[in-house]
């Protein structure tokens, strides 16, 4: 039997090459019982003209679904549908409930899903004016020495560390660059076994807490903060110590002196951007070193420091080992990559690694390999100038923006980063402003998130110029200002 070349259709959608589109077609066909063994494929000259492509693209298509044995081919005969392709199971299946009778109110132990996470709409780029938030801007992004790598680290040589299974090893490579190059430019000196790798930020605020906390110990927060790290903290059950910033980030003199463990964002505050003097750094690590707590340093944003030299890093200062330091490539790489790592003492190292390896082992090998090759052959740097380069000039440009429409900016950003923190008019919520705006191709950040459940704040946004060309800027600002008027 032979098989109708009007079974196949493209999806015009479809996001791979039209090669790799008609190999879906024919694998998902088999895979699903619609194609037989034994059946003929429509010739290629056949398919190619109900597809409208190239007869080439089939007959590629063909050749490499006969290599996986999926199809055979039979000299002038055509292809066929392999006798060894794969195939799907058989079950007798019965019927099955479409009612879920489990009482799962009583059976799940903990809620998650209640957390109301940032959203950010995933089709933002075809939004004119996206001042939004930790998106990577394509335009900036070395896609080529980036696939060089990616593909030097498929190669032959590296097929052990693709492979392998660290079990809960870091990829020796990455690790060396990390502790000679990344942690130096913040002053720090870092041993291999005090260095580890995780899924970003996120991850390794998340390992923290864990190994830190308990729900008889009291951990510090600024506020505003990074939302994530609320819900990080709440199953933790421990005690909450919330603490207002000022312009100079968190004030150690308001904590609490029952505080087993502050998290601050001192050289970037998120969001408001401030950073902390080196005098309060040197205080608030007084403080640890007097009242025996830990301070985890979330320095998520410091390749950013643009405007000015960064300053030192809580950990390059610090003389007691009181400070677990964070940091993460999602902002200076991309934040799809997932990838960040943990310093700290050896013993705190030790017990999160332990961590890690109950929960998902390592990072994949694959990745960690490809950010070492990026890194080590200086396309990390080029990039990160080049990146640097670039925000300088939009923040420039926003910055006149604001000023010219006369916006209102919450906090100062002197060092740089990618984004302004922004207070609304009185009696303006900032969460119907942005709904407001999005229907104008305007994308703002509300900054309602930022704030703990108490505190019923509507009055701040962010305003970010990481992912919008400097020429849209001014008129994006514009569009904001009069929305605001209105």
């Amino acid at each position: 039997m032979v098989i109708p070349a009007e079974s196949f259709v493209l999806d015009p959608s479809y996001e791979g090459t039209l090669q790799q589109q008609i190999q879906e077609l024919v694998t998902e066909g088999i895979l699903s019982g619609r194609l037989q063994p034994g059946e003929r494929m429509p010739s290629s000259r056949r398919l190619s003209e109900q597809l409208g492509v190239s007869r080439i693209t089939v007959t590629l298509a063909y050749t490499e679904l006969v290599s996986n044995d999926f199809l055979r081919a039979e000299g002038r005969s055509g292809y066929f549908v392999s006798e060894n392709a794969p195939r799907p199971p058989v079950f007798d299946i019965p019927d099955q409930a479409t009612a879920d009778s489990v009482d799962w109110t009583r059976a799940i132990g903990q809620r998650f899903s209640r957390y109301a996470p940032l959203v950010r709409p995933s089709d933002w780029r075809r939004y004119k004016f996206p001042f939004i938030y930790g998106q990577a801007d394509a335009t900036l992004f070395d896609h080529q020495n980036w696939r060089q790598c990616a593909l030097k680290a498929l190669g032959q040589r590296d097929f052990e560390a693709m492979t392998a299974d660290y079990y809960e090893r870091d990829d020796a490579r990455l690790i060396e660059f990390i502790t000679r190059h990344i942690l130096p430019r913040r002053g720090i000196a870092a041993r291999p076994q005090e260095v580890l790798l995780t899924l970003g930020a996120q991850n390794a605020l998340w390992m923290a807490a864990q190994v830190l906390l308990t729900q008889r110990r009291t951990a510090a927060i600024e506020n505003p903060c990074y939302p994530g790290l609320r819900e990080i903290l709440e199953p933790t059950r421990c005690k909450l110590d919330v603490v207002d910033v000022d312009a100079g980030g968190l004030p150690p003199e308001a904590l609490s002196s029952e505080v087993d463990v502050v998290f601050t964002t001192a050289s970037h505050q998120s969001p408001t951007n401030a950073t902390m003097p080196v005098e309060r750094r040197r205080a608030l690590l007084a403080r640890a070193a007097q009242d025996g707590f830990i301070i985890v340093e979330d320095d998520y944003e410091f390749e950013m420091s643009f405007a000015r030299s960064p300053s030192p890093a809580l950990k390059s200062l610090d003389q007691t080992g009181a400070v677990v330091y964070i940091g993460s490539f999602s902002k200076s790489v991309f934040p799809g990559l997932r990838l960040g790592y943990l310093v700290g003492s050896e013993t705190f190292i030790r017990e999160a690694r332990a961590l890690r390896g109950l929960v998902l082992r390592h990072p994949p090998g694959h990745i960690q390999r490809t950010v070492a090759y990026f890194l080590s052959l200086g396309h990390y740097d080029a990039q990160v100038r080049r990146m640097g380069t670039a925000y300088a000039e939009r923040r420039a440009v926003m910055e006149a923006a604001i000023h010219e429409f006369g916006l209102d900016l919450a906090a100062p950003s002197n060092f740089g980063g990618s984004s302004f923190w922004m207070r609304a008019p009185e009696g303006v919520d900032t969460i119907d402003l942005a709904q407001r705006l999005r229907e104008m191709g305007v994308l703002i950040e509300p900054g309602r998130a930022f704030f703990g459940p108490e505190d019923e704040n509507n009055a701040f946004y962010r305003l970010a110029y990481s992912s919008i060309p400097k020429e849209r800027i001014t008129e994006g600002i514009g569009l904001i200002a009069d929305a605001l008027a209105a």
